[in-house]
């Protein structure tokens, strides 16, 4: 055996070791949060030490499922501080409301933690800029939980359009449909005696507890949320934005608004975004919160239009389509939750995170395209932003909303 063969088997063996290490993580939020602590502590070697969440009777419900379900016990906490000051924890995984998701992830940094942070990565632009400036500054791997982007089939169709399958891809068509109801009007209420509602609401500056508000409609009020753009439409935009290979726009324009209640969301439930980038490359985002019937009858999708065809994507698969319309190739494949789980621990083990397949910057890249439609809706206004960082060009009221006001001692630092 020659010694440059004896090298290479050696960091191969060595390589091996690193993916059997154990891997400690503490999962922050019981919603989104059952679902991604059962898929990690499903991986081997992996063991979920803490789960976590302000509302004591979910957390509780939460351990003791977990516990029944894996291999070692789950402990319940109400306060996240608690994995971050637990020597023996490798990673945080925040699926806590949005306001939560850059701030716990740049306090994981600080606190010398891998973390997983749901998407949006962050609440507003400022946040994401932030996020990515802790994980380069404590080195650690930093993951969007962008699944579709460890899916095999999926990469496989950018693969194929990089091979200009269907020619220079100029265009990309992407929608979100579902059919979600009216939340009503809420009143000012005590808070629960099981919801410690200080810490929900964490960085968020203060406001009065509201009957109709937790765990979920949060999401349409402003103060928490991104609305559907930032909810689903991220996904679909994350695959636009790769599959045309570009990073920041130079005009972002949206219409929309309430359509169909009158009731307490602020968020638009009827929504199309247009983001145009250098080399004439589009991307139109379509939303239709509370009407099934998507584009083509889908719920949810991507396409990409080139000068020789075009793609379909769906969940987890794609169909190529040739200059005419006829099918010339499809494959259908896993929707990449559990591969993107297995991404994130393996970068952990090597400590490395270029393997990581939904890098926080480019997290923040796609949550940024969100940020920018719902700045420009809630503006009005056509949106000119610098193509090398996605800044909106002379424009104060929308600047204004690059950041938010944050409670006393929850401003972010790097």
């Amino acid at each position: 055996m020659t010694a440059a063969a004896t090298v290479w088997d050696s960091a191969s063996q060595a390589d091996e070791r690193d993916d059997q290490r154990p891997v400690v993580v503490g999962v922050m939020g019981a919603s989104r949060g059952s679902a991604l602590a059962e898929v990690f502590g499903r991986l081997p070697a992996v063991e979920v030490r803490y789960v976590c969440d302000v509302d004591q009777n979910r957390v509780k419900a939460l351990q003791e499922s977990l516990s029944a379900k894996l291999e070692k016990p789950v402990q319940a906490t109400g306060d996240f501080r608690q994995i971050l000051d637990d020597p023996a924890v490798d990673a945080l995984i925040c699926a806590a409301p949005n306001h939560w998701h850059a701030p716990a992830g740049i306090l994981a940094c600080a606190a010398g933690k891998h973390a997983y942070v749901e998407k949006p990565c962050s609440h507003n632009p400022q946040e994401g800029e932030l996020l990515v400036q802790a994980a380069r500054k404590s080195g650690k791997c930093v993951q969007m939980g962008n699944q579709r982007r460890s899916s095999p089939t999926i990469q496989k169709a950018m693969q194929r359009l990089a091979e200009n399958a269907i020619g220079r891809v100029y265009y990309s068509r992407s929608w979100y449909a579902a059919t979600r109801g009216s939340i009503g009007n809420g009143t000012p209420a005590p808070v629960p005696p099981h919801i410690d509602y200080e810490l929900w609401q964490g960085p968020a500056a203060r406001l009065p507890y509201t009957s109709n508000r937790l765990h979920y409609n949060w999401h349409w009020v402003w103060h928490y949320g991104n609305g559907e753009l930032g909810n689903n439409g991220i996904h679909s935009i994350d695959l636009s934005r790769w599959g045309l290979q570009v990073d920041f726009p130079v005009r972002v324009v949206s219409s929309g608004g309430r359509y169909a209640f009158a009731d307490d969301q602020q968020t638009a439930d009827t929504q199309v975004v247009s983001f145009e980038f250098p080399d004439r490359r589009q991307i139109v985002w379509e939303c239709l919160s509370c009407n099934r019937h998507g584009l083509d009858g889908s719920g949810f999708g991507v396409s990409f239009h080139g000068e020789e065809g075009s793609m379909k994507l769906n969940d987890s698969g794609y169909t190529i389509f040739d200059a005419k319309g006829k099918e010339v190739e499809k494959q259908d494949g896993a929707d990449g939750m559990r591969a993107h789980a297995e991404n994130f621990i393996t970068a952990i083990r090597r400590n490395d995170p270029t393997m990581l397949n939904s890098e926080i910057e480019q997290g923040h890249k796609s949550t940024l395209l969100c940020h920018l439609g719902n700045i420009a809706h809630r503006t009005g206004d056509t949106l000119n932003c610098d193509p090398g960082n996605g800044r909106v060009i002379n424009n104060d009221a929308a600047m204004k909303l690059w950041s938010r006001e944050y409670a006393d001692g929850w401003q972010p630092q790097v």
